[in-house]
């Protein structure tokens, strides 16, 4: 038996065959040419036909898991167009004389370490885009066909790293679970198994000669067991056991009102990041959508959403949820969440500095694209506007003049606006400390326990040497929770929770005791929470 440890990307226990994955692998050698402008040709055409399969892969795509998770088929195709790419693979051609294949290999390289050296988690995530286009320019350069693991049987997924154009080949109803050697919590590997609601793992770098043995992934503990001994695979057996029934149970709570024993009702919504999501939110039975990160529009794309293709994105979410609320936070970019083409300044504290509602009201323009598609995709369902990062009054009333003109604006050309709940975030110590004052003015609190807890103790949540100083169970944040909580109550507003800490079924008594109204979590946290709400 032998035990790998790894980190863990989402929880559960899977127990079966380890099938490694992979799409066919070139040995890539270094040849010299005589003829580069030929071997610059051959390289032109072998891009064009990885772009053509690119566009092939995007048309599947949508149909099979939706326009936004297609999109990244759209942004590889448009890495094929980076110059400075063409250009360091050209230049390698000509420069050294040396084969396409060669410069496509080592230029992929270069460029994925250059993005995954960045600060920002999304650019880092980009790294494994630029390897995935150039490795499939190379299996065209050298003749070789696409492949990866035909799976034969339920197994569990071992692989270097999973790109997105390998996940679409997969037959998902075989993945019991994911586990990379590379990777990180915030990979679209660990995404998808967020959604999948199957183990995951990332960074078990160890795992290598695994293919066809018996393996055993603790989504909880981070481990990877291969060829486990009779006792532990008993033991685990008995926790897999465990976890059917306990879902069978939590699956007995669909269609049930979140409800406490004494009679106090707690909205349970989803937390999603596209119009694919909202699948997995009513798979789950969210009563609504607490939180759609509407940034993840502006982060698939090359350009400015325009206000088409964000009605189309909120409608079809509307629309999905059938009359149910759906919370859209308008754009929150920023700190952790860098997008080219907005090209923002390089900051020294950039989780204290321009990002969300402060850079919508400077760009008032893209702000208003945004608006302007909320209120038309209003009259297609229940959709409430949150607005995050804000600090002030004058903010509050900033935004609700504009979007009170844009509703006007729309009415007169003749577009239908339906009724528009208008909220904020709240995840600033100066939002809580003002909270009776803003209340005035919104229809309800989103607490974002994640940004709250990071302000209030001054501990950047993205430096892992600060893990052990972080405590979301901080009496100072549980204190703030509940002094927003009784502000709203005081204004006749309402309050939720669309942080982490709304999972977190330690504090789920204490939130319902404080008068929290709603919970907002990722879709495959709704039935635990409300297992625990209906047996308080």
């Amino acid at each position: 038996m032998k035990v790998l440890s790894g980190k863990a990307a989402f929880k559960g226990v899977a127990i079966g065959k380890v099938k490694e994955f992979g799409g066919k692998q070139v040995e890539v050698n270094r040849t010299s040419v005589t003829d580069v402008e030929a071997e610059i040709s051959r390289f032109e055409a072998a891009k064009e036909t990885a772009s053509d399969q690119l566009g092939k892969l995007y048309e599947k795509a949508v149909a099979e898991v939706g326009e936004e998770n297609a999109a990244i088929f759209e942004v590889h195709q448009m890495m094929l167009e980076d110059e400075d790419y063409l250009d360091g693979i050209k230049g390698m051609i000509r420069d050294e004389q040396v084969n396409a294949e060669y410069a496509v290999s080592v230029t992929g390289q270069n460029f994925s370490e250059i993005f995954a050296s960045m600060d920002d988690d999304y650019m880092r995530e980009r790294a494994a885009d630029v390897k995935d286009i150039s490795a499939r320019v190379v299996r065209i350069l050298a003749g070789v066909e696409e492949g990866g693991a035909v799976m034969e049987e339920p197994s569990i997924l071992v692989a270097e790293d999973l790109a997105p154009s390998e996940t679409l080949q997969l037959d998902r109803s075989k993945v019991l679970a994911f586990v990379t050697r590379k990777g990180s919590t915030n990979s679209h590997t660990a995404i998808l198994a967020r959604t999948m609601n199957i183990p995951a793992l990332v960074m078990v770098s160890e795992a290598e000669n695994v293919d066809g043995l018996m393996g055993i992934v603790d989504g909880k503990e981070g481990k990877l067991i291969i060829e486990p001994d009779e006792e532990t695979l008993k033991s685990y057996q008995e926790k897999l056991e465990a976890q059917r029934k306990e879902q069978e149970l939590l699956n007995a709570l669909k269609g049930r009102p979140s409800v406490t024993k004494d009679g106090r009702k707690i909205n349970l919504y989803a937390n999603i990041g596209g119009v694919e999501d909202a699948e997995a939110a009513l798979a789950n039975d969210a009563e609504g959508i607490g939180l759609f990160r509407s940034e993840f529009l502006y982060l698939q794309s090359n350009d400015y959403p325009t206000e088409e293709e964000q009605f189309e994105a909120y409608r079809a979410v509307a629309e999905k949820m059938g009359g149910r609320r759906v919370i859209i936070r308008t754009l929150d970019i920023g700190a952790d969440k860098q997008i080219d083409y907005f090209e923002l300044d390089r900051e020294e504290n950039p989780a204290l500095g321009y990002r969300a509602v402060r850079i919508c009201l400077n760009k008032k323009e893209v702000f208003r694209t945004q608006l302007r598609a909320l209120c038309r995709a209003s009259a297609y369902g229940r959709i409430a506007i949150m607005v995050p990062m804000i600090i002030s009054v004058w903010e509050v009333l900033t935004v609700k003049e504009i979007l009170e003109n844009i509703k006007k604006e729309l009415r007169e050309e003749g577009k239908e606006v339906g009724e528009i709940e208008f909220g904020i975030m709240i995840e600033t110590p100066a939002s809580v400390i003002i909270a009776d004052e803003l209340a005035k003015e919104v229809d309800f609190f989103s607490i974002g326990t994640n940004d709250l807890t990071q302000y209030t103790l001054a501990i950047d949540r993205q430096n892992a040497k600060l893990d052990m100083f972080y405590n979301a169970h901080h009496p100072a944040i549980l204190r703030m929770i509940r002094m927003v909580v009784d502000a709203a109550h005081e204004a006749g507003i309402w309050a939720g929770i669309c942080g982490e800490l709304g999972a977190d079924t330690t504090l789920t008594e204490e939130f319902v005791n404080m008068g929290v109204d709603e919970l907002s979590v990722s879709p495959a946290m709704v039935l635990p929470v409300r297992h625990k709400v209906v047996n308080m």
